[in-house]
């Protein structure tokens, strides 16, 4: 029998989950716009852009009504992660802005642990959002789950 090292859903503790949650919550209550993060072992295509792409559509954020919806996506073996933009936030923000974050994204990870970093570009893609799409308490509502996603 083969035991894996670690499960995807053991990787962060319980404790890391809920803040990374709670990131979103507190990114989310100040724009219409919408983050979810999505975490599996291993990239199925040379480039995580493409696999982030394909998780993006496949969890139907695409269907927000303003486009306004950011994943964040990590491959926890194959040390990828990539970041996909909706059209309505890419409009805004452009291909710079994502690879920036990208970068402090692997910063963060070359220091710290992978929690940490995502805790902090939820907020800084909350903060981006807040500014292009800020919320409207007579028109917003979560429109996705915030939720950590775990695949295979």
């Amino acid at each position: 029998m083969r035991v894996p090292f670690f499960s995807k859903k053991d990787f962060f503790t319980a404790d890391e989950k809920s803040r990374m949650v709670e990131a979103i919550r507190r990114a989310e209550m100040k724009t219409s716009g919408e983050i979810r993060v999505y975490v599996e072992s291993r990239c199925r295509f040379v480039d995580p852009l493409d696999r982030a792409t394909e998780v993006f559509w496949g969890l139907k954020m695409n269907e927000t009504a303003q486009r306004n919806a950011v994943l964040i996506y990590l491959a926890i073996k194959d040390r990828q992660l990539a970041l996909y933009g909706d059209k309505g936030i890419h409009e805004k923000v452009g291909n710079t802005y994502w690879n920036e974050k990208i970068h402090k994204m692997i910063s963060h990870v070359r220091k710290e642990n992978y929690a940490e970093s995502i805790i902090r570009i939820v907020g800084e893609i909350g903060e981006a959002l807040r500014f292009h799409f800020p919320y409207d308490k007579d028109t917003d509502k979560n429109e996705l789950p915030d939720d950590i996603v775990f695949g295979r």
